[in-house]
């Protein structure tokens, strides 16, 4: 992180299909090694199954709140104090809790084993649609980290 100023914040240009810059970011979490086309396949794929599942119209809109349902509002930050360090509960910004949603979704459906990447992503979407999976429960996890250490609340700097 630099010193000096502040990072500006990029622009990504929305996708080709649905134009919507937040599934550009998820895209190109998505992606390996530089392969867009293949990661906005196996994204555009997903969402299809996703939305054929839910029987949804508006996929993008089923997308943007299974996104919404993942995403946290606190997480707990290490803060040295007088020798000791507290995990001080802090709120998140905006973008970081729609990043976090994103990598977590990512990283569950790269965890589903036997199946291909479109088939996991399809299904952690609809968990997270439905409030529930392996992406909700590290959502509740970290709530409940933060609740647990609300004493230390006081300590934010």
């Amino acid at each position: 992180m630099s010193r000096r100023r502040r990072a500006v914040k990029r622009e990504t240009e929305p996708d080709p299909l649905y134009g919507s810059q937040v599934l550009t970011k998820f895209i190109n979490k998505v992606m390996i090694s530089g392969k867009k086309s293949t990661a906005r396949r196996i994204v555009y794929n997903a969402l299809e199954k996703f939305a054929k599942k839910i029987k949804s119209e508006d996929i993008l809109a089923s997308f943007e709140q299974a996104l919404e349902n993942a995403k946290p509002s606190l997480e707990v930050k290490s803060r040295r104090i007088g020798g000791a360090t507290y995990q001080v509960p802090v709120e998140i910004p905006v973008e970081r809790r729609t990043a976090m949603a994103m990598q977590w979704i990512i990283k569950y459906s790269r965890e589903k084993a036997g199946r291909s990447m479109e088939e996991a992503l399809s299904s952690e979407l609809i968990d997270c649609f439905n409030n529930q999976g392996a992406t909700i429960k590290k959502k509740d996890d970290t709530h409940r980290m933060a609740e647990a250490n609300r004493a230390f609340a006081n300590y934010k700097w």
